[in-house]
């Protein structure tokens, strides 16, 4: 505890100076948003007021007044598009450099799952019965599974990152935080967009946007990309596939119909990802007695044997947001959202050419949702009432072969396949209400009930000589180990309370209570036959098994207060929170080896989820935008600097393994204790146009993959360096850039699997893990016309 108090002592002295330090320099914002209600028609063109000796002040209404962004109490951090493309960011992972307590990763064994985590709280398992712990949004629709969430940055207005429970305002309740993927409005007039891209690993890329008004009520957009790169590595085993390459297609298309109250909004997009399998990088020699396969000095190599199945994945989707101002005080919405992806992945564990231990996997996902608003704007009363249903399935079936373990006990071709086929049936209503009770003063009151009907089917069957029918021709079924199907409902009330007082038009300072829930299931993995008989009446009976296979739903009570200030004449931007959370029923998902028959060796696999944890997770985030200073010796010229730095002080209060609590040996995962982001951008004119050199870097402490340390998957510390340099013409007509990322080439692991430390499967020493990107050097141009 004592420990604890003094890192956290630590973080504050560190945030609290660097804010000296700022407020001690002249500077003045950029662009940082603080709303958690914001919506694309609401500030895709913000307005702007001139701020004197400061820069631009954003004028926002994302509540449907307008406001200045520092007058809303909510943690949020805000991207635009025009600055992503500056800084060359390509894909949705690459925020989490920039966004304090925020881990974004690529999921291990994919290219376009994404695990993400805010504050301690997220979800790392793809597979279907787990519900997502922060939530992803594409023009506010929810995307209920993380496969294909790894989001290509093409045509975006922004990226926005909420941290804390979500739910009072919009859409699904999210436990520990949302990202809206917001993409641009249409403009009034014919835009056309070609945007190239070339680098290391032959990257070629190509983006074309188009945009024309039909008439002075209805707009059409059309965008289009084809993303390509050779692989930073090769499978040495496979000829002609590569490791972590790219081959994506994807569309976008929009229509926009307004007229007086009334806007209409159809949105549809499509992405086709053909990439090779990502494979990963072992980091023990094999078993001498069966392959004896040495470790490879290149991390991005594989010897990858598994090919039943090609990597493939194919999303699309489509929105209609239908918005009509009854009044000027009143304002009725409706959001209704689809989607479907389906992948295949041949994910080789043991990453060997023998069946050591490989796994072929299927995802489905579909979805149907629809939201309802009643948005409110009197003098002093604002707010919103809303309704949201979801009717999503997701389907999982992956085969777990063994073969070489099989061999040694006489099974060849040994293989358990699951399938989990899992349908969620959600409804809520919420509402959030804001009154101004002074010119100083506001009280904001919210809630939300959630309804979650959770149905799931788990089936385990074994089969030998083969791979199960779903991958090949020729196993052999010979035992069901798994055979569920059942279903539950979980229910909460998830309250939200926030007060807030502004001295002055300068500063908000503001404290906020939030209840986040996230809806229990069944173990989409679980093995069924080895359900205990809890009443010892010799037999294992329905509700038994039932309740073996049901985790419970877990809660976080989050506490916040927060400053939020535009100072020294609008010369800078601060926001500065520290929080308070109390996470319960933690579900702690995951697999073990399975030694069946007790002779000492694991013939198979099991699930193993339940909520045996309970955390408190304290933190603080410091966010600066600032202008150091502009018009050097009459030039035009500027320098803005920003940066963000998160502390988490995040532990386990228990952990039960059993009746045993080990919550000492336990850590929450994908959560480093600190994150820190500093970058500038210089802007120098120079022919008819402004060069912009960018400049970031990016830190993260120390981290752990799993719930128990893992030795070579466990990252220590490192931080990221990257730099931009971009031309724009006065015109606004192109753009070019060169770009460099990572550029001191550094190498850190973003996921894993760990079968010889923590669990036990297969027989080739079977940890390997995943790594961020190398040193990446490319050009951009964008021509508009």
């Amino acid at each position: 505890m004592l420990k604890a108090q003094l890192r956290l002592s630590t973080a504050c002295k560190l945030i609290l100076s660097t804010g000296t330090v700022f407020a001690a320099t002249a500077f003045a914002p950029q662009a940082m948003a603080q709303d958690s209600d914001i919506d694309a028609d609401a500030v895709a063109q913000p307005n702007v007021a001139d701020a004197g000796d400061g820069v631009e002040e954003i004028v926002v209404t994302a509540r449907r007044r307008e406001e200045r962004l520092i007058d809303v109490p909510i943690s949020l951090t805000a991207i635009g598009g025009e600055a992503l493309s500056k800084q060359g960011t390509q894909s949705l992972e690459q925020v989490g450099e920039q966004v304090p307590n925020l881990t974004l990763e690529v999921s291990r064994g994919t290219n376009t799952t994404l695990t993400a985590f805010i504050r301690g709280v997220g979800q790392q398992d793809p597979v279907a019965g787990f519900e997502a712990g922060v939530g992803l949004y594409v023009d506010d629709v929810y995307l209920n599974r993380p496969q294909a969430a790894v989001l290509d940055v093409y045509d975006v207005e922004r990226i926005e990152v909420l941290r804390g429970p979500q739910g009072t305002l919009y859409g699904r309740n999210t436990i520990g935080g949302a990202i809206k993927y917001v993409t641009a409005r249409l403009p009034d007039e014919t835009q056309v967009k070609v945007r190239g891209t070339y680098g290391s690993y032959d990257q070629a890329d190509l983006i074309v946007s188009a945009a024309t008004p039909v008439s002075d009520a209805l707009r059409v957009g059309v965008a289009g990309a084809r993303l390509s790169r050779g692989g930073y590595g090769k499978n040495l085993n496979l000829d002609g596939v590569e490791n972590y390459n790219k081959d994506v297609w994807a569309a976008r298309g929009t229509v926009e119909y307004e007229n007086g109250p009334l806007f209409i909004r159809l949105a549809g997009d499509y992405v086709k990802d053909n990439s090779d399998p990502r494979q990963g990088h072992r980091f023990l020699p094999g078993n001498p007695a069966l392959s004896d396969a040495p470790v490879l000095n290149n991390v991005y190599n594989t010897r990858a044997g598994l090919n039943v199945t090609k990597q493939e994945v194919e999303a699309y989707g489509g929105s209609l947001n239908i918005a009509y101002e009854i009044s000027d005080t009143i304002t009725l919405k409706s959001i209704t959202g689809y989607r479907k992806d389906e992948s295949t992945s041949p994910i080789d564990f043991d990453s060997l050419p023998v069946v050591d231990l490989d796994v072929p996997a299927i995802y489905k996902n579909d979805q149907l949702s629809e939201e309802l608003q009643f948005l409110y704007e009197g003098d002093r009363l604002s707010g919103v009432l809303g309704a949201y249903y979801l009717d999503a399935n997701a389907f999982t079936a992956f085969d777990v072969a063994i073969w070489q373990t099989g061999d040694l006990i006489g099974l060849p071709g040994l293989t358990a396949q699951t399938l989990g086929d899992v349908n969620t049936k959600t409804w809520s209503i919420f509402g959030d209400f804001t009154y101004e009770l002074t010119d100083q003063f506001s009280l904001s009151l919210g809630g939300r009930y959630t309804n979650d009907k959770r149905s799931s089917r788990v089936l385990r069957t074994t089969y030998i000589l083969n791979y199960s029918d779903l991958f090949a021709d020729g196993g052999v079924p010979i035992a069901v180990t798994s055979d569920f199907d059942g279903s539950d409902t979980f229910k909460e009330f998830t309250p939200r309370a926030s007060i807030s007082f502004k001295p002055n038009r300068d500063h908000n300072i503001y404290f906020t209570y939030s209840k986040g829930f996230k809806g229990g299931g069944f173990d989409p993995r679980g093995y069924t036959t080895n359900a205990p008989d809890a009443d010892g009446d010799g037999t294992v009976s329905e509700d038994e098994i039932f309740n073996f296979m049901r985790f419970k739903p877990e809660t976080v009570d989050s506490f916040e207060l927060g400053w939020k200030a535009s100072l020294l004449q609008n010369r800078l931007n601060v926001s500065l929170a520290g929080f308070m959370s109390d996470y319960k029923n933690i579900q702690i998902p995951g697999s073990k080896g399975y030694d069946v028959d007790g002779d000492g060796i694991t013939e198979t696999f099991i699930g193993v989820t339940t909520n045996a944890a309970a955390a408190t997770i304290n933190g603080i985030e410091f966010e600066a935008n600032a202008l150091v200073g502009r018009d050097f010796a009459g030039m035009g010229s500027r320098f803005n600097v920003n940066m963000a730095l998160g502390y988490v002080d995040a532990k386990y209060d228990e952990y039960f393994d059993g009746d045993t609590d080990i919550s000492g040996i336990a850590a929450i995962q994908n959560t480093p204790e600190f994150t820190a982001n500093w970058g500038f951008d210089m802007g120098i004119p120079a022919a008819s146009g402004m060069v912009d050199l960018i400049g970031s870097i990016s830190l993260r402490s120390d981290s752990q993959q799993f719930e128990f340390a893992t030795p070579f998957l466990d990252q220590d510390g490192f931080f990221l360096a990257n730099a931009s340099l971009v031309y724009t013409a006065d015109s606004d007509a192109f753009q070019v850039g060169l770009h460099a990322k990572n550029i001191f080439d550094k190498r850190y692991v973003v996921a894993g699997y760990d079968f010889v430390y923590n669990t036990q499967l297969g027989l080739e020493n079977n940890v390997t893990g995943f790594y961020g990107d190398p040193r990446r050097v490319f050009v951009t141009a964008e021509v508009r016309f």
